[in-house]
């Protein structure tokens, strides 16, 4: 019997690399159709509702349209308070030609060129290979998002029909499995979305609370910067710390303030992002913080960018599935939170 076992789970975690090693050679394949299965679920509910009462075709019109209107209204925001703080920039590109000019100075006195170190790293080809690669990636995200448009659309119009099929399906456990899972895992989908939302929402308001009281301009436009850039993990919390800090080099004549503003605003999303966020998202989801954190780090891994937004929910999936048979329970009980959900049935 422990032999048995042992061969099990053997072949389960080579099973488990070889999909995980498909999926990072096949990102352009599979990621936009893992983006799609998330919109699919958040936005299902809105199709199906409205396919009660219009036509299937219109619903799905109305409903992909709101989808592409709200994803826009973010990045419209975005753009809103980048082009507000980034004409303060330019305005102020003489300050920042005169720090420059100090800083490069006193590393002078203290043995260090910088002069040198720019001209042999930060010459002309490095500019242009620095303009191809973000060319590159925002054709690449461009056509990432299109084609995940597409799966969206078309995935809409299968839902009840696929619904259909599996319920048809020989193996009655097996079709047991895939219907309550999907319906667990597109609950816990909108469930993530809510918290992110939620914690969006508090870090842009903590930073713009912070922004207003430390003096610098452009509270609100941080906070709204801060409040987008949330929903991408780690590399948006970056952004939104990094800018306010350069802004706060014109703004402050002591180094200490400048490294304060710094550090305050890291505290801040740290302790939304790294301490608040992961416990919220694991009550809610039934999901340990840790696996939280690690799905992040792995998933960017795997994906890239987009593998750092969608990388709990891909998490939440599988445990979600694992949850629903009981051979693998075993493995949603020992990296999920306090409590598993019990088996919904339709």
């Amino acid at each position: 019997m422990g032999i048995r076992f042992g061969l099990n789970i053997t072949s389960g975690i080579i099973a488990a690399v070889l999909v995980f090693a498909t999926l990072a050679q096949a990102s352009r394949v599979f990621a936009p159709l893992a983006a799609a299965f998330f919109i699919i679920a958040i936005v299902w509910p809105v199709q199906k509702r409205l396919q009660s009462w219009i036509p299937k075709l219109a619903a799905l019109a109305i409903t992909v349209v709101a989808t592409v209107a709200v994803c826009l209204s973010f990045a419209s925001l975005a753009a809103w308070g980048f082009g507000r703080v980034g004409q303060s920039l330019v305005a102020d590109l003489t300050r920042y030609q005169a720090l420059y000019a100090a800083t490069v100075t006193w590393l002078d006195g203290h043995g260090v060129s910088l002069a040198g170190l720019w001209a042999e790293h930060f010459n002309v080809g490095w500019l242009l290979r620095a303009m191809q690669y973000v060319t590159a990636r925002v054709n690449t995200t461009f056509s990432f998002w299109m084609i995940a448009l597409v799966y969206v659309m078309l995935g809409l119009l299968e839902v009840e029909n696929i619904r259909r099929k599996i319920e048809q399906l020989e193996n009655a456990g097996a079709a047991r499995v895939l219907l309550d899972g999907s319906v667990a895992t597109a609950a816990k989908f909108r469930k993530f979305l809510l918290v992110r939302t939620m914690m969006s929402a508090v870090t842009g308001l903590l930073v713009g609370a912070f922004v207003w009281i430390a003096g610098l301009p452009f509270a609100f436009e941080w906070g709204v910067i801060a409040f987008v850039l949330n929903y991408i993990p780690f590399i948006g919390p970056f952004v939104a710390t990094l800018f306010p800090t350069l802004l706060a080099m014109t703004q402050f004549e002591s180094w200490p303030a400048v490294l304060g503003v710094f550090i305050c605003l890291n505290i801040i999303q740290f302790a939304v992002g790294s301490y608040i966020e992961p416990r919220l998202a694991g009550s809610m989801l039934s999901i340990s913080p840790v696996v939280v954190l690690f799905a992040i780090f792995f998933w960017t891994f795997l994906w890239g960018l987009f593998g750092t937004f969608i990388g709990v929910p891909m998490t939440l999936a599988m445990l979600t599935f694992c949850a629903q048979h009981p051979s693998s329970r075993w493995i949603a009980d020992l990296l999920g939170g306090p409590e598993q959900p019990k088996l919904r049935t339709l």
